[in-house]
């Protein structure tokens, strides 16, 4: 048997993580490589995703930038296509990836709610699914979605002085609660197939810069702090490896105990 540090251990399994060149994105990529994942760094961004990738390597690890747009069913298709000829499979598939079109509930247009939807609702199912029936042909896999606290609670204003609600995508919410419900379905679907699925739902997290000026949000906040993207890495690493054999369904709240009161 295993010692339990070593159910960490993701040795020379492969891990697409959408949006990885992101603040959350990268530092899930970095967590996942230091477990010994190879890390596919899916992103729009080129330039950004080798700097990932550079970063990684330079720290020992294996990674590897392939563009990827939600938007766009070719593009989702051609990095499944393209980590299949390259690397062979795909054990774990981390959706991280976002639209980030602002706006405001009572102004939001039509054309924006449908553009954002084609990247976090359509998008999202599509590269679930591709990746998916991947894994179900290859009789293991495991598919983990940064969700949000955002869809557990509502934002509360007060905390939001600088912009208030307005200052919340709408579609945000809808989004992050959806991935949470969608999540549990699958994971009871194909629990038998040997397909674990689960969330991650970070509180505030803090921005590349730091914020500068004081947060009400921190005061919110039982540890009296914003959470860094390398909090994440500890979750992630966890329910894509043996350590959480038994876990699926589950929804990972690490929020600094924000959503405990």
């Amino acid at each position: 048997m295993p010692s339990v540090l070593d159910t960490f251990r993701l040795d020379g399994r492969v891990a697409v993580v959408t949006g990885g060149a992101g603040n959350i994105g990268s530092s899930l990529c970095a967590g996942l490589a230091e477990a010994g994942a190879t890390v596919v760094v899916a992103a729009r961004s080129a330039e950004k995703a080798a700097a990932v990738v550079g970063s990684i390597e330079g720290n020992g690890g294996r990674a590897l930038a392939l563009p990827l747009d939600l938007a766009k069913e070719d593009s989702i298709v051609a990095l499944r296509d393209e980590v299949q000829a390259r690397l062979g499979r795909t054990d774990i598939l981390v959706n991280n990836a976002i639209s980030m079109l602002p706006g405001h509930v009572e102004t939001y247009s039509t054309a924006d709610w449908e553009a954002s939807m084609r990247v976090d609702a359509t998008g999202f199912f599509r590269v679930t699914q591709i990746f998916l029936n991947d894994m179900l042909a290859a009789g293991r896999g495991n598919i983990i979605t940064v969700a949000s606290i955002l869809g557990m609670v509502a934002a509360e204003e007060r905390l939001y002085p600088e912009k208030g609600l307005s200052g919340f995508r709408p579609h945000y919410f809808f989004v992050k609660a959806g991935v949470v419900g969608y999540s549990r379905f699958l994971a009871t679907a194909y629990a038998t197939r040997n397909i674990r699925v689960n969330c991650i739902s970070p509180g505030g997290v803090e921005t590349k810069p730091p914020r500068r000026e004081p947060i009400p949000f921190v005061e919110r906040v039982p540890m009296q702090r914003l959470a860094s993207a390398d909090d994440m890495k500890g979750a992630v690493v966890y329910l894509a490896s043996d350590a959480s054999a038994y876990v699926t369904g589950h929804n990972l709240v690490v929020d600094g105990g924000y959503t405990a009161w």
